[in-house]
């Protein structure tokens, strides 16, 4: 999984006051939980654009002032209820052989049948929570619908992948194609009838 790192600097005061003059000085409040003991640092906002307004899933290098570093995941956003400003954020520390739990967007491809012929393709789930080694978190999970019909459904199941895990129910749909007011027979299905019908015609042999 790609990475992008935050410079930030260590936080020695974490009182309300420090932290009002923090966010007025254009940094966000940030807290490291998961090791040790918890790291309070902040950076500045911008810093944090490529990491939150994505869909795409990140892991974090914290890079602080004093030479630390810390491998992390974002794990929680607060954002102002009126100006949509980054108020604080909590990350969570990784480390190389303990499992984590994060959220991976799905990525579709592939050229369903089902709407080709007039389906409309229904994504039931754009993100899949995942359990796995930090080595093992990919960029993002593969659904190939091209072999979907009008009226099959994409069961995560269909997904399962040696290097993490599912966080969902066997019977979660990732994805189906629904029937729409244009939507026509499926043509291999018509083409095998055609065939069938056309076999069934013919004489037998003497």
């Amino acid at each position: 999984m790609k990475s992008i790192t935050i410079n930030g600097s260590q936080r020695e005061s974490v009182g309300r006051k420090a932290t009002k003059a923090l966010r007025n000085a254009g940094q966000v409040p940030c807290v490291l939980y998961g090791g040790d003991k918890s790291v309070h640092f902040s950076a500045a906002e911008l810093a944090f654009s490529k990491l939150v307004y994505t869909p795409n899933a990140h892991t974090v290098v914290i890079a602080l002032e004093n030479g630390e570093t810390y491998n992390a995941i974002l794990q929680d956003i607060q954002f102002h209820p009126v100006t949509d400003r980054i108020l604080h954020i909590d990350f969570y520390q990784l480390f190389d052989d303990k499992e984590i739990s994060m959220d991976i967007p799905v990525s579709f491809v592939g050229n369903s049948k089902g709407v080709r012929n007039g389906g409309v393709l229904r994504k039931n789930k754009r993100s899949l929570r995942i359990k796995a080694l930090p080595g093992n978190l990919p960029d993002f999970i593969e659904a190939d619908i091209s072999e979907l019909k009008i009226g099959n459904k994409l069961y995560i199941t269909t997904l399962e992948n040696e290097a993490y895990k599912f966080m969902h129910p066997e019977n979660t749909v990732v994805c189906l194609v629904k029937r729409s007011r244009t939507t026509v027979e499926d043509e291999d299905e018509d083409e095998d009838e055609d065939a069938s019908a056309t076999e069934g015609d013919a004489p037998a042999a003497e």
